[in-house]
């Protein structure tokens, strides 16, 4: 199975950039057969769903708070995939965690349908 590797978050002031990266460490795999999503947690708070890539032809998935201001997409030759967050609010802070899937588009939001997570990145926005 894939194994990912989450990088690139940070501290950053409201209305920064971060651009976060979950790559597959595991050659031998690809991510040509799953969906790649992110998640995020703060304390006491469920995973929530933020963003979701389907490897093969690159269907995306966005969850309504982050819409026009984070773009996920593929870095195929690296075999990674990159979160581009923009217009960053206090309350996109968290931990990041990338992780993949097989279910159908209708249920990339449930958090339960994910396996082979990655260990998290922390983002952090505060001035």
């Amino acid at each position: 199975q894939v194994q990912l590797v989450e990088s690139g978050g940070g501290l950053v002031q409201p209305g920064g950039s971060l651009r976060l990266s979950c790559a597959n460490s595991n050659s031998a795999r690809s991510f040509s057969t799953y969906t790649v999503g992110w998640f995020r947690q703060t304390p006491g708070k469920e995973r929530e769903f933020v963003a979701a890539i389907r490897w093969s032809g690159g269907t995306t998935q966005y969850d309504d708070s982050v819409k026009g201001r984070f773009t996920i997409s593929k870095n195929s030759p690296e075999n990674t995939v990159i979160l581009q967050m923009n217009s960053l609010k206090p309350e996109d802070a968290g931990v990041y965690y990338c992780a993949t899937t097989r279910t159908v588009f209708s249920s990339w939001r449930d958090v339960g349908q994910y396996y082979s997570w990655g260990q998290g990145t922390q983002v952090t926005v505060s001035s």
